[in-house]
């Protein structure tokens, strides 16, 4: 990793280290492969159920609907799941182009302490505000 490839700093910020970038997209990879993983099995369970006819043989009407429900939580969980997979995977996309820890709206440096909690943050924390205020 050369330091042309480092996300910028803000002022008054340590630059970054390559072992801290390192550190950050080691942590984005890990979540790629659980959610990938996740992802997976959530929909080998719900592919199972949608075709096992024979388990809602007899159900009564609140039986039924727990199901549901159910089968609509499962669902709602495997789209953020993939949401976050996708998040992930462009801020991964992001540090390979050299691009990551710029904001999306201003230009800026979005900031060391935000993307090592939220590394696949686009805004910086003011720009975010301000797009929250709306």
């Amino acid at each position: 990793m050369n330091a042309a490839k480092l996300p910028p700093a803000r002022t008054g910020e340590e630059p970054w280290t390559t072992g801290e970038f390192a550190e950050v997209r080691g942590s984005l990879e890990q979540e790629i492969a659980l959610l990938r993983e996740k992802i997976a099995d959530t929909e080998s369970e719900l592919a199972e159920q949608l075709t096992d006819a024979v388990s809602n043989a007899g159900d009564d009407p609140t039986d039924t609907g727990a199901k549901a429900y159910q089968r609509e939580h499962d669902l709602a969980l495997a789209y953020n799941s993939r949401d976050l997979l996708a998040q992930s995977e462009r801020a991964i996309e992001r540090m390979d182009a050299g691009t990551y820890g710029v904001c999306g709206s201003c230009g800026q440096a979005i900031g060391k302490a935000r993307l090592q909690a939220y590394p696949r943050a686009l805004l910086c924390v003011a720009c975010k505000q301000r797009e929250e205020r709306r």
